[in-house]
């Protein structure tokens, strides 16, 4: 009797939909090395989020890396090396104080301590970004140097170890994730610094309606990536992304995704209209 009642429930619980949400995709769905098969279309394009045929962006070889550029003379120095002032940190839905570990001039995610939240809020804005995936990460997948640049907390560009790592194309470094590949794969090798600017246009709402979405412009190591790019919606995986009203200003974070890697120099500067400088 106990027997019966037992498997009755386990086919009751396979049934509902909370449970199926959580199963890992069957095995001929793909996953995060060759993308997936079973996920839903993006709107306006012939793939799929993560789409296992959505062809990989050509490489190319970056210039000489150039000596770090001060920032310009109106930029916020959001990290300069020396401490995170500038930033709170958010694990299990609680503000604490950060927990990354600063050395040599940069500040490298420790698994599972939680992003890192900027004080400050942002809309329009250039960023300037530095990171690198350290020689001694393993991995293989979103599993490899995985972070993520995340504009207003919730539009992520993102970052990975992507010069020899193989992942779905648009969740590769660069590119705006579930979303838009990069135009092209400009990763330099692991152990090298990496340089993003990010020019970013914040989407603009009237209550609960949209009445403008977010674009982004991505120089990745002085090559463009994404020009002028809408951008569908908040960052999510396996699902399409969509809007949700918010604040004409939101931090910027840093993603922990419990992978060791590596920033420096990070700078901001608000954009105006013109005439409004």
């Amino acid at each position: 009797m106990k027997i019966a009642l037992l498997l009755a429930l386990a086919a009751s619980l396979a049934a509902s939909p909370s449970f199926a949400q959580k199963k890992a995709p069957a095995a001929e769905a793909g996953d995060d090395r060759r993308g997936y098969t079973d996920t839903p279309p993006l709107p306006g394009q012939p793939w799929k989020v993560h789409d296992a045929a959505r062809p990989r962006p050509p490489k190319v070889a970056p210039g000489e890396p150039l000596l770090r550029e001060a920032p310009p003379a109106d930029a916020i120095v959001l990290f300069d090396g020396k401490d995170l002032s500038h930033w709170m940190a958010e694990r299990g839905g609680k503000t604490v104080e950060p927990g990354w570990k600063i050395e040599n001039g940069y500040v490298e995610i420790v698994p599972h301590s939680g992003r890192l939240v900027t004080k400050e809020a942002f809309g329009n804005c250039q960023l300037h970004v530095e990171f690198m995936v350290p020689k001694s990460a393993t991995g293989a997948g979103q599993g490899r140097g995985n972070s993520g640049i995340e504009l207003m907390r919730r539009y992520e560009i993102q970052v990975l170890e992507s010069n020899e790592n193989l992942t779905y194309a648009d969740g590769q470094a660069a590119s705006i994730y579930g979303q838009w590949p990069p135009l092209v794969n400009a990763s330099r090798p692991q152990g090298e610094w990496n340089v993003y600017d990010i020019f970013f246009e914040a989407p603009k709402f009237e209550g609960e309606k949209l009445v403008k979405p977010a674009f982004a412009t991505v120089v990745h190591n002085g090559i463009l990536v994404h020009h002028h790019q809408e951008i569908i919606g908040r960052a999510t995986h396996r699902h399409v992304a969509t809007y949700a009203p918010h604040a004409p200003e939101e931090p910027l974070s840093l993603q922990d995704h419990d992978q060791a890697v590596r920033y420096r120099n990070i700078w901001i500067r608000r954009l105006k209209p013109y005439d409004q400088q």
